[in-house]
């Protein structure tokens, strides 16, 4: 239902926004501008799931291999002791813990491609637990908000816009986005724990989300003893090998439990097919409703009066160019990537606006997009309270993004 109010949201804002400007000044151009955006929208949201559905029917092809091969049982069982507090209404050993762990871990790495249909796997394992087929389960709340939250040690696609922009140090921005992201996952697990009234003191639940801290402290101190040079080289290499493991050993315990492995991804990759036609309609209605939106100059509303009010109260304006993305990030990928590649192209790569662009960009995943292609994947429309507690992680990790790039770059 919130999700709803939003869409909604979006449409009267830019109406009463192009009426303004219309009557403010004279400008009739903008209904023009609204219209086109609408068309081009659409369009996008079409192309997406086209480039979609190559890639989602090879990963569930290979995850119908990893499926009847044991091996996402096999993750399943690893990760059982943290999801089994995490998503209590997951029955121990379902296939759907192995999937959220294949999903969590290629969003870990930085692999969106690999991530999504994943994800979309996870989320269709979860749908067979839920009782009411139209509503949104505590368990998928849960697992909308950690893709939402975005965690992710190795952002490989921001460190190489800033490679093609000409950025003397690209790199520089991976340990203020590991840390913004961690903080916004962080939040986000601690608050729907609360929510869902999950034991947070649960020994546990407690070492798990220690050792978390642990490894992103590790990470932290073994990146910033390297040579700039060298942080890309080894983040590049750690992910995309650990990726190929994946698909090897996939292949291997296949061989192993002497299965059919060319029938078995045949039939993930129809269903992989499937799903990518099922959510173009949802994409349709999230980004014709954000294009629309941006066209009517409501986004530029908004953040001229933000700017205006952060220099009224004498604060540190310099990171306010950069709110575009913030706010950009929960409707749209592209857009908040392309208002980041903008203000490289501006200022420089190595501003400090730039950097702080960067830090948001990467420290949370693009909710609104996350929301319609998982929910809609599954036909879940009552999406209950994940909208305000994905949004409140969005939140979170922009803010604590700004705040590492101040840390880091001051």
């Amino acid at each position: 239902m919130v999700l709803n109010y939003i869409w909604v949201a979006f449409f009267l804002i830019a109406f009463a926004v192009a009426i303004g400007k219309t009557i403010l000044t004279g400008d009739f151009s903008v209904w023009s501008d609204i219209m086109h955006a609408s068309f081009d929208s659409a369009a996008t949201a079409f192309e997406i799931s086209l480039g979609l559905t190559g890639v989602l029917s090879l990963w569930m092809g290979l995850m119908k291999i990893g499926e009847r091969g044991g091996v996402i049982a096999f993750f399943g069982r690893v990760v059982s002791p943290l999801f089994s507090r995490l998503f209590p209404g997951v029955p121990k050993g379902h296939p759907a813990m192995g999937s959220i762990f294949m999903n969590v871990s290629a969003n870990m790495l930085g692999l969106d491609n690999a991530a999504t249909p994943l994800g979309l796997k996870a989320m269709q394992e979860l749908q067979e637990l839920n009782t009411k087929k139209d509503t949104a389960t505590d368990a998928m709340i849960m697992f909308l908000v950690l893709n939402a939250s975005g965690l992710c040690f190795i952002p490989i696609s921001i460190m190489m816009y800033r490679a093609q922009a000409g950025a003397s140090n690209p790199t520089d921005v991976f340990l203020p986005i590991l840390l913004a992201t961690f903080i916004a996952t962080l939040v986000g697990i601690v608050a729907l724990c609360i929510r869902q009234r999950i034991r947070l003191l649960d020994p546990v639940l407690i070492g798990w989300l220690a050792g978390m801290a642990a490894i992103i402290g590790g990470i932290v101190w073994f990146f910033s003893s390297l040579p700039k040079e060298q942080v890309e080289l080894y983040s590049g290499f750690i992910a995309n090998f650990l990726l190929f493991s994946v698909i090897a050993g996939f292949l291997i315990m296949g061989l192993r439990k002497r299965i059919n492995m060319y029938d078995a991804f045949i039939e993930g990759a129809k269903e992989g097919f499937k799903t990518a036609v099922m959510i173009i309609p949802y994409l349709v209605a999230i980004l014709v409703a954000i294009g629309m939106f941006r066209a009517s100059g409501a986004m530029s509303v908004i953040t001229d009066a933000m700017i205006a009010a952060v220099n009224a109260l004498g604060f540190d304006s310099r990171w306010v160019e950069a709110l575009p993305t913030a706010m950009m990030k929960p409707l749209s990928g592209s857009g908040s990537r392309g208002m980041m590649v903008d203000l490289m192209s501006t200022y420089g790569p190595d501003a400090f606006v730039s950097k702080v662009s960067a830090a948001i960009q990467g420290s949370t995943d693009t909710m609104f997009y996350v929301l319609a292609v998982y929910f809609g994947s599954v036909g879940v429309r009552k999406t209950r309270y994940a909208v305000s507690y994905a949004l409140m992680a969005d939140i979170t990790g922009s803010i604590a993004g700004v705040a590492a790039a101040y840390i880091f770059f001051g």
